[in-house]
């Protein structure tokens, strides 16, 4: 899907630093904010079958809109507070921000990485609110690390190949003199 330029200088007709694109009240955190709730949108209205305020005419309305419910997202960006559509019978079951998801993908990612690095719970607490905003217990940090042990251990802990190929690539390049000048 291809974004036009015309749409990317309306976007950013307002910008003059850093912060008004990449800032708590930046654009991309706005954009990602409208994009996902429109997303939402648009899978309600495949889930009932009809668009918003559009039902079509002669069918039972057993199943409906009801409203939004309230949901806190964190990511990149901070924290985005969504209005996820529900429906009357509850039947309704969100793929792009599903139930129970608090975090977006590649966050927890981030947390193993900075662990890895050997920062301590509270560290990784302290670095995260400072660059991404974005306040997370230790208990989550924990969680998070934890989860990944097992599979940290058992690649600590493979058996080695017995041998390990190298190559070594060497070079010497010097200019020699032949009968006169030096070529170049």
């Amino acid at each position: 899907m291809a974004i036009s330029d015309h749409l990317i200088d309306e976007l950013l007709t307002d910008y003059e630093k850093p912060e008004d694109l990449l800032g708590e009240d930046g654009i991309l955190k706005d954009l990602t904010k409208r994009l996902l709730e429109r997303a939402l949108e648009g899978e309600m209205s495949t889930h009932l079958g009809y668009e918003k305020n559009d039902p079509p005419a002669g069918t039972s309305r057993n199943n409906t809109r009801n409203d939004h419910s309230k949901k806190t997202v964190k990511g990149d960006f901070g924290e985005v507070k969504l209005q996820v559509p529900r429906d009357s019978k509850s039947a309704f079951d969100p793929q792009i921000v599903q139930k129970g998801q608090t975090r977006f993908t590649g966050f927890d990612d981030k947390i193993i990485s900075i662990s890895a690095r050997g920062m301590t719970t509270r560290e990784i607490q302290g670095h995260l609110e400072e660059i991404y905003q974005v306040e997370v217990s230790p208990t989550l940090i924990s969680n998070v690390t934890n989860a990944v042990m097992d599979e940290v251990r058992a690649w600590q802990a493979r058996s080695l190949d017995p041998v390990y190929p190298i190559v070594y690539f060497d070079a010497l390049m010097g200019k020699v003199r032949d009968n006169g000048p030096i070529p170049p």
